[in-house]
């Protein structure tokens, strides 16, 4: 079983994607605000900015729904709906690395991998 948390073995890793433009199934729907992965377990989601979609709400994206990254444009295509990003909890700076959180979103994604 795959870890959502994860990045796909195809998914280069060698950019960090801050900045770069987040394309789900059915469209745009924001600009990653932070990359995260964890050096020991590998574990990494992108924290994505909705801009005025949702108004300016960010959402956690786990690693592991990128799909393809098109290094040239600064884009990243997820595995997701805009629904399901749009009914995804709300992400709070004040929750990096707090173990609520991870309750939270893994309720929602899927058990993190630790």
């Amino acid at each position: 079983m795959e870890n959502t948390w994860r990045y796909r073995h195809d998914i280069g890793l060698e950019h960090d994607f801050v900045g770069f433009d987040v394309e789900a199934t059915d469209g745009h729907i924001g600009r990653v605000d932070e990359a995260i992965r964890d050096a020991e377990t590998d574990n990494s989601h992108l924290v994505v900015d909705t801009g005025l979609w949702i108004f300016g709400k960010k959402r956690v994206i786990p690693a592991g729904v990128v799909t393809r990254v098109d290094s040239e444009h600064k884009t990243l295509f997820v595995n997701m709906t805009k629904d399901q990003v749009k009914d995804a909890p709300d992400w709070h700076d004040k929750w990096y690395d707090h173990i609520a959180a991870r309750d939270i979103f893994g309720t929602y994604y899927g058990p993190f991998g630790w």
